[in-house]
């Protein structure tokens, strides 16, 4: 059957070798475009993009069935020269392809996070002493009446969480390391994932190319770092002590190269010094830079909705009160806050596009047919944006998340999948959620955000890239009434 026949989802305009890329042309990010274009072609529909072809699913009920229900048949990758160049051809978990490599590698690392514990005291005294630091800062600025870009202070806090979580360790403010992981995260960020035509296009690589010039760039900085920390951890490593996510993935590789006997041999399931240095990279670059995006979202949100903002603190003063700090064991009863988290990853989802998936064997989506080899796409935003599934989906209503006495949290539509689903499901949603909820709840039990005066109005626009960040702007973060001072310590 052609790739076109009867049962093919509906196909944009195809050119040969650049493909639709004729009808892609817009001014409107492509998450944006991805969902108009469903008025013409259905809510699936699919496009060439160069060689490849692409399906595009705009519907809850077509993306579970490619993440839940035939998860294993649709859990492939696309390598593109972005993404090989970012994990040194595949060798991590978030661009790796399906292979019983990546299914190892992502125990592990699934286990050292759980060694950690979920709501373990450990993970949530690494995460208030962040929070802590942070308000210091807030408080600092709030003395001498200095408005700050929030966004280097929340993205060296969710940092520092990774860092103790990865390498035992943590950065202080100007911090010349620290400095250099910054850009170079921005680097990554601004060039991967963001459909450039040399993905399309391979063979344009014999050409100058900015991006993939500044993309080698920064992940030679990051692969610097990343190497440094791992020979500091080879050379004091034991075997009877496990401080980090590194010692877990070291100690793997140790038992597994012992193994030689087992089928198991650290070869075969791609424990090299590459896979290892990998998927340590993907933890921090996944960990810091989208839930840093969605707390800036938040901040945004809370700007423009000063009442949520009032909500969210008259809950925290009756329920946590002003005598100590929140903890996690204090979620069940902040539900207007947790709300207000869920309609954040909602309207503003951090990877609106999620990573694309490829079809390991031909099958099938709805009534249409997918060749082996398609690469699947499921546009997030288009499902948080269903006008079928949420009313106004536009407006930024943290009350959608709560049942009627306001009192639990509810999930309203099935198009809900801020984290993906699963066998791709996001590893660090639980860590995730730990942070949104204490760096959220600490902030706002003692301070007021604003805006400096005669500033407008931060843009909801966002700019796209590998995640969606909000554009920059400052904040004043005033101390509410009995907070004058930074009296509270970590918990």
């Amino acid at each position: 059957m052609s790739s076109h026949g009867p049962q093919a989802p509906p196909c944009l305009p195809s050119l040969p070798i650049i493909g639709s890329l004729l009808s892609l042309r817009s001014s409107h990010p492509p998450h944006v475009l991805f969902k108009e274009l469903q008025e013409k072609y259905g809510q699936t529909y699919s496009l060439m993009m160069g060689s490849h072809s692409v399906i595009i699913i705009n519907q809850h009920a077509h993306a579970k069935e490619v993440l839940l229900k035939k998860g294993k048949t649709f859990a492939g990758r696309p390598r593109t020269v972005t993404t090989d160049v970012l994990t040194r051809d595949g060798k991590d978990i978030a661009f790796g392809d399906y292979s019983p490599t990546w299914r190892f590698h992502r125990k592990i690392v699934h286990g050292a996070l759980c060694m950690f514990g979920e709501g373990s005291a450990s993970i949530e005294k690494i995460i208030c002493s962040e929070a802590q630091s942070l308000c210091s800062i807030l408080f600092e600025a709030a003395a001498v009446g200095l408005a700050l870009d929030l966004s280097p202070e929340l993205t060296r806090t969710v940092t520092n969480v990774i860092c103790c979580l990865c390498f035992n360790s943590s950065y202080r403010r100007g911090d010349p390391e620290f400095e250099a992981t910054l850009r170079y995260s921005q680097g990554i960020v601004d060039t991967v994932a963001k459909d450039s035509l040399v993905d399309i296009f391979p063979w344009l690589q014999i050409f100058p190319n900015a991006d993939l010039r500044l993309l080698k760039q920064c992940v030679s900085i990051r692969d610097s770092l990343l190497q440094k920390k791992y020979d500091e951890h080879k050379e004091d490593y034991s075997d009877h002590v496990q401080r980090d996510l590194m010692d877990a993935l070291l100690r793997a590789k140790r038992s597994a190269e012992n193994n030689n006997t087992a089928e198991i041999s650290a070869e075969s399931v791609g424990l090299s010094d590459d896979h290892l240095l990998m998927t340590v990279g993907d933890i921090f670059g996944a960990g810091v830079e989208t839930t840093t995006t969605v707390l800036k979202w938040a901040v945004t949100y809370l700007i423009h909705h000063p009442q949520v903002q009032r909500n969210i603190q008259e809950e925290l003063d009756s329920k946590v009160g002003r005598d100590r700090s929140p903890q996690l064991s204090d979620r069940g009863s902040l539900p207007y806050l947790e709300a207000t988290i869920r309609e954040v990853l909602r309207i503003r989802p951090v990877a609106p596009l999620l990573i694309p998936h490829v079809a390991l064997s031909d099958t099938s989506i709805g009534d249409f047919t997918v060749r082996k080899g398609t690469r699947v796409i499921i546009n997030l935003w288009s499902l948080h944006h269903d006008e079928k599934e949420w009313k106004n989906p536009e407006l930024f209503d943290p009350g959608r998340f709560l049942n009627i006495e306001g009192t639990g949290l509810v999930i309203p539509s099935p198009s809900y999948l801020p984290f993906g689903a699963g066998i791709r499901v996001c590893l660090g949603e639980a860590l995730a959620k730990m942070e949104l909820f204490l760096f959220l709840s600490w902030i706002l039990q003692r301070f007021t955000l604003s805006i400096p005066p005669g500033n407008s109005l931060p843009s909801l626009e966002g700019k796209f890239g590998v995640v969606f960040q909000p554009v920059k702007y400052k904040v004043n973060a005033t101390p509410r009434p009995g907070w004058e001072r930074n009296k509270c310590q970590a918990c």
